[in-house]
């Protein structure tokens, strides 16, 4: 009787989240801003209202001509390194990968993936989290890491779907083989408006000849930082499951707010946003390019 009143709850749920979709006047132009609130000890703050927020667009106030505090749905790859160095512990990186998958939404629609030397996609969106958690079963092992080419991919991936794109990926070291860089995963996350939360593992593991720590690449950070998401460095694997289900938490946790750019320039503009409360701490993406064609429109 449990599980069926389960599923009946999560029906009901998904059926309002549909109907929770942000829209927006045919005539309106507006500058979405996901924003993720945090108080001093990193707990998430639900409940606030308009008010509590200023949005700066290269440093001047804006008036918030949109504001939302439900839940939204989004798009997700959950990409995972599967590199020598994570022979050992990726048992646990698949149980707190599927952490994150319990947690999503009937609404909610992911891929999964893996990066060494190949880069590996489980092959469609699905909201089946049966399906996704299977997939996790297929991921295949390799050398070296090509960390910012799986990312690169993820986002191609995305490029599919509308709604809240997002980019999970997981690592315990540093790029050692991708064609691209840092500098151009974040260009086309700018362009394309994804969110990367990036999860970094200190780890040891024998390299042949002597025992290796490594540590996960650091740009890793400045890319989050940049897109709005969150970055989390363990030094343990049993921090994984709890920071995987923490970023299912926070996906369902953040505000949707917009603006009407005064001045269209074509140029990127620097956006942040400012709390009134003391202690609270907003997070969201550091800029926005002002062109028409960039801006969200009603469907």
């Amino acid at each position: 009787m449990r599980s069926i009143c389960i599923v009946v709850l999560s029906v009901l749920l998904g059926v309002s989240l549909i109907a929770q979709q942000p829209t927006f006047r045919s005539s309106t132009r507006i500058v979405p801003v996901i924003t993720t609130v945090t108080d001093a000890d990193k707990r998430l703050v639900p409940n606030l209202e308009q008010a509590e927020f200023t949005i700066l667009d290269n440093g001047k106030p804006q008036q918030i001509s949109f504001f939302l505090n439900e839940v939204q749905p989004f798009n997700v790859v959950v990409m995972l390194d599967t590199s020598a160095s994570m022979t050992a512990s990726i048992e646990l990186l698949k149980a707190a990968s599927v952490q994150f998958l319990l947690r999503m939404l009937p609404v909610d629609k992911g891929q999964v993936g893996a990066f060494n030397d190949k880069i590996q996609l489980s092959g469609k969106f699905t909201a089946d989290r049966d399906d996704l958690i299977g997939a996790l079963n297929d991921l295949q092992f390799g050398n070296p890491t090509r960390l910012y080419d799986a990312i690169n991919e993820s986002m191609a991936a995305l490029r599919t779907v509308e709604r809240r794109k997002v980019v999970l990926v997981f690592t315990d070291g540093d790029d050692t083989a991708s064609r691209l860089g840092l500098g151009d995963v974040l260009e086309r996350a700018h362009k394309e408006e994804v969110m990367v939360y990036a999860i970094g593992l200190e780890s040891e593991y024998f390299n042949g000849v002597r025992l290796v720590r490594s540590r996960p690449d650091r740009g890793l950070k400045k890319l989050a930082d940049e897109t709005g998401g969150g970055y989390f460095e363990l030094k343990k694997t049993d921090e994984l499951s709890p920071t995987f289900t923490r970023v299912a938490q926070e996906l369902h946790s953040q505000y949707t707010l917009g603006f009407t750019p005064s001045v269209l320039d074509g140029k990127e503009h620097k956006l942040e946003v400012k709390m009134r409360k003391t202690g609270l701490t907003a997070r969201t993406r550091k800029s926005y390019i002002a062109s028409p064609e960039r801006l969200t429109n009603s469907q």
